[in-house]
């Protein structure tokens, strides 16, 4: 049987194991499972089968434009970026949402009903052309899916950490593990719908992809005793205010639904809204006292770094993958199928970074997380090199090139991305926990824009990619990538005291902090019961 039909087997064989996994977890009476709360786990299915839906449509949507609808290479290019970064800065409205009246589990659930309906969505195929009617119906389903991460992305993060005392040794791996979640479904979705979607056609990838979101909206509602309380909304929610949010979000489709079309005002609202929100913030930490202050300017100096790293990773999705289409040896196995082989290497390698993290934290040795934003420029960077260099060295590029910048960008994922979630949760006011990471969320929308626009780049002026005119923006960007990360980690350690670890508190009211009651990360944090931080004084 050829590679093409056996991958696919594979994964469907890995997911069922997976699915017997958490039927024993779900089964057991215990609170903890692993060292860890149940709820964490049942969070990492519901996010695993969101990002099953994301990932296996995202791996066909670059040949969906240009196959299906017939856009020219820069333009489809232009297109993702724009889809991408809103589906990216969406959960910043939704995180605001959440915090003031929703709370992160009403946002999440309702992201979920607003996915699967976009997922399903696009399983309308049409005739194809830009002339077909039905491509309406495409924009719409596109438009779901945004407003739905918006509701969905941060809040389910956020609600990770409130699982955990502030200083629970256990968190960064708790993160790592949810992170895994996120790249089993990616992994699985990229493999399955990638798969049926270039072999047996357009509509059964995406309707593989919306059984998948179904199947997470049915986890997270049979699961919410797991929580213990978290993510219910700060105050008790009049049923008109609830569903007058619930109406808002459909308004946010309909003007979704005319941005996702018109690339060009997404660029400039992102640079007005980007500003509002450092307005925002900044007059948020000038009111409070000095460590939380610049604290929030250390997330600031982080969230800064996030469009250089995904404006270079998310070329996956787009220019990387026409690429692999065109200029690799692939074996007849289908190009979107490669998009998997990232988040294989976060399963492989997430578990042995969450363990480096935990045995150098013990001892002290641990890289801050600036510096650790800083190891991830450089390998981002040493990516594209590398692949540039095996390129060269034939006519079509041999298929291990592909592996190998993916291997550098997965190994700086690890090092920026399940660091960044924690760091957001763990530096920021409680008042301002998911609106922090609708921030996080919000840069890495404006860096998958910045992917677009490379990727457009890659077309040149005709529209249409040439492997000359790719490889070399793939060496611009990656020595710049290099050099950044040089800086990021020379100027690291200024950083890392602006964050004030020493005197970090937990907040009493966490939810199930009374339950966990873990000790605080050895080494890093004084008693809390007997040395009060300056906060407290």
């Amino acid at each position: 049987m050829d590679a093409e039909h056996v991958i696919p087997i594979i994964a469907a064989a890995f997911l069922a194991i997976l699915l017997g996994g958490g039927a024993l977890v779900a089964a057991t009476k215990k609170s903890e499972f692993l060292g860890h709360p149940k709820g964490l786990y049942m969070l990492f299915f519901a996010e695993m089968w969101e990002r099953f839906s994301y990932y296996g449509m995202r791996a066909l949507l670059i040949f969906y434009l240009t196959q299906h609808w017939l856009f020219s290479d820069g333009k489809s290019n232009l297109i993702y970026g724009a889809y991408t970064s809103l589906v990216y800065i969406t959960p910043l409205l939704g995180g605001y949402l959440a915090d003031r009246w929703l709370g992160q589990r009403r946002a999440v659930l309702f992201g979920a009903v607003l996915l699967t309906a976009g997922h399903f969505l696009m399983a309308l195929e049409g005739t194809g052309g830009q002339n077909d009617p039905t491509i309406n119906a495409f924009w719409l389903a596109l438009s779901l899916i945004i407003v739905g991460s918006g509701f969905l992305k941060a809040n389910i993060s956020v609600m990770v950490g409130q699982l955990y005392p502030l200083t629970d040794v256990r968190r960064d791996g708790a993160y790592t593990i949810f992170y895994m979640g996120i790249n089993v479904g990616a992994a699985i979705g990229t493999i399955i719908a990638g798969y049926l979607g270039q072999t047996y056609g357009w509509g059964y990838g995406f309707g593989a992809a919306g059984v998948g979101m179904l199947l997470g909206l049915v986890v997270f509602v049979l699961g919410r005793s797991a929580l213990r309380g978290a993510g219910e909304a700060p105050a008790p929610l009049a049923r008109n205010t609830e569903w007058l949010l619930y109406g808002a979000g459909i308004v946010g489709v309909a003007v979704i639904w005319g941005l996702v079309q018109y690339q060009d005002v997404i660029q400039t609202l992102l640079i007005i809204s980007g500003v509002l929100l450092l307005g925002y913030v900044l007059y948020e930490a000038f009111k409070l006292e000095r460590h939380a202050r610049d604290r929030i300017f250390a997330i600031l100096f982080l969230i800064a770094l996030n469009p250089l790293f995904w404006g270079l990773f998310e070329q996956a999705g787009g220019s990387l993958n026409l690429y692999t289409d065109r200029y690799v040896e692939r074996g007849g196995v289908p190009a979107s199928i490669f998009q998997s082989i990232n988040p294989i290497y976060i399963i492989l390698l997430a578990p042995m970074f969450a363990m480096l993290w935990t045995w150098l934290g013990r001892r002290g040795m641990e890289p801050s997380a600036p510096a650790k934003f800083g190891l991830a420029l450089l390998q981002v960077g040493a990516g594209f090199l590398v692949f540039v260099l095996g390129a060269a060295t034939a006519d079509v590029t041999p298929v291990i090139f592909v592996f190998l910048i993916y291997l550098l960008h997965t190994t700086g994922e690890l090092c920026l991305s399940p660091v960044g979630l924690s760091a957001m949760n763990r530096l920021a006011p409680k008042f301002m926990a998911s609106l922090i990471m609708g921030a996080w969320f919000y840069m890495t929308a404006v860096g998958n824009f910045v992917a677009g626009k490379i990727g457009e780049a890659t077309g040149g002026e005709s529209g249409e990619m040439t492997k000359g005119a790719t490889l070399s923006i793939y060496s611009t960007i990656g020595w710049v990538a290099v050099g950044m990360g040089v800086l990021v980690l020379v100027i690291s350690p200024l950083v890392k005291k602006l964050m004030h670890l020493d005197t970090l508190r937990d907040d009493e009211e966490l939810a199930g902090y009374k339950e966990l009651g873990e000790k605080q990360a050895p080494g890093l944090f004084p008693d809390r019961e007997t040395k009060p931080g300056p906060q407290e004084t």
